[in-house]
């Protein structure tokens, strides 16, 4: 059965062992699938964010693609970090690579908890933060996640706290 996904590699395609990737390629390896750093498989994961937890996009440049995995699956549950849709297949397509205007375009009409978690891992643009802002008005966890993760304010989030404790006492 296919599932449409997406996965993250460095700029240049690479993964985290050196292998390149190819648009339009179908990738497959045989054996037992497993997760991490020691698996046997594809990753990929039915959510981009999700992608986002392995690649350091807050730091340089990485490409976004769309996949089709086209053998086995597997799943792997990560509820204590909050990622629930991670997977390992087979057999793998690489479809396309996503523009970084598609990819904005498309986090701009998500729900808060995705785009939140984009946000904290993904480098914007000062116009993109903008488009966030504006789309998102008035939404506090953009606007944290925004001024914290993107523009380096440090204390968002402790002032925010320190507001709910005196409001406590």
């Amino acid at each position: 059965m296919e599932q449409k996904g997406y996965k993250t590699f460095y700029k240049n395609m690479k993964n985290h062992y050196e292998k390149e990737f190819e648009v339009g390629k179908v990738y497959t390896i045989s054996g037992k699938l497993k997760f991490g750093n020691n698996g046997n498989g594809f990753h990929f994961c039915k959510r981009l964010e999700d992608t986002l937890r392995y690649y350091p996009a807050m730091e340089e440049e990485v490409v976004i693609t769309e996949v089709t995995s086209l053998g086995d699956i597997v799943e792997y549950e990560d509820e204590y970090n909050g990622y629930y849709d991670m997977y390992c297949t087979n057999m793998i397509r690489i479809d396309k690579i996503l523009t970084r205007e598609e990819i904005i375009k498309m986090f701009l009409q998500l729900p808060i908890h995705q785009v939140e978690r984009f946000i904290k891992s993904f480098r914007l643009t000062k116009e993109e933060i903008e488009l966030f802002r504006i789309r998102y008005l008035g939404k506090r966890e953009i606007e944290d996640a925004i001024d914290y993760y993107q523009e380096g304010k440090k204390d968002t989030y402790e002032k925010r706290y320190r507001k709910v404790r005196l409001k406590e006492h």
